[in-house]
């Protein structure tokens, strides 16, 4: 990535005992040249200092794990690109810093704007503003209960709800197959319609 640069606090991440094998800037071109087995290669050498890298940026182990797995098909889809202005393991690091970053600021500004984008979808304009702000209270109630979901539920939940994600790009995100998301799904909304009947609204699950 041209101009990006790391903070010399970051420095201590990137250093490490020279690896085996074929030189990082050796799989490098070898992957702009569409082997991937050598962008395999590069995962198992760098995942781990890249997943330590992201944490200073983002707590949610998803979200993590989500970052890490962009940055590596960002490096496959940049490998040509790649000038080696520095070493692959800095330019790993600069596309994962701007990835945490993006992704902090995308948390952020979903997590504000949840309710009333939640909401405007529910209301009917002719609504009296008595019905406008018991539709809003009832979108923050909906996520006030998906987050007491398990996580893996509640992740889900926000994958094909909030992000408006298919069946099978969720299994492709999360690494399961397209029927445990089903199955997954049907737990969930089963969990939610009970957890809403608790609260006097909405049938209760059987």
């Amino acid at each position: 990535m041209r101009g990006d640069k790391i903070d010399p606090a970051d420095a201590a991440i990137i250093r490490g005992s020279v690896p085996c094998g074929p030189s990082d800037q050796e799989l490098v071109n070898r992957m702009a040249r569409g082997d991937q087995n050598a962008l395999r290669e590069l995962m198992l050498r760098h995942r781990g200092r890249v997943q330590r890298f992201t944490g200073r940026f983002l707590q949610d182990r998803d979200r993590i794990n989500d970052v890490v797995n962009d940055v590596f098909v960002a490096a496959w889809r940049q490998a040509r690109a790649f000038e080696q202005r520095a070493s692959v393991a800095t330019w790993l690091l600069a596309i994962a810093k701007f990835r945490a970053m993006s992704a902090h600021s995308e948390y952020r500004q979903r997590e504000e704007a949840f309710d009333e984008a939640a909401a405007a979808k529910l209301v009917d304009h002719n609504d009296t503003p008595d019905v406008v702000m018991e539709q809003k209270d009832r979108a923050k109630l909906l996520r006030r209960l998906t987050a007491s979901l398990p996580a893996h539920q509640a992740r889900l939940i926000d994958l094909v709800y909030y992000r408006g994600k298919s069946v099978r790009e969720v299994a492709a995100i999360v690494g399961i197959p397209n029927n445990t998301v089903k199955t997954r799904m049907f737990l969930a909304r089963k969990r939610l319609a009970a957890l809403l009947a608790t609260e006097g609204l909405g049938p209760r699950a059987a």
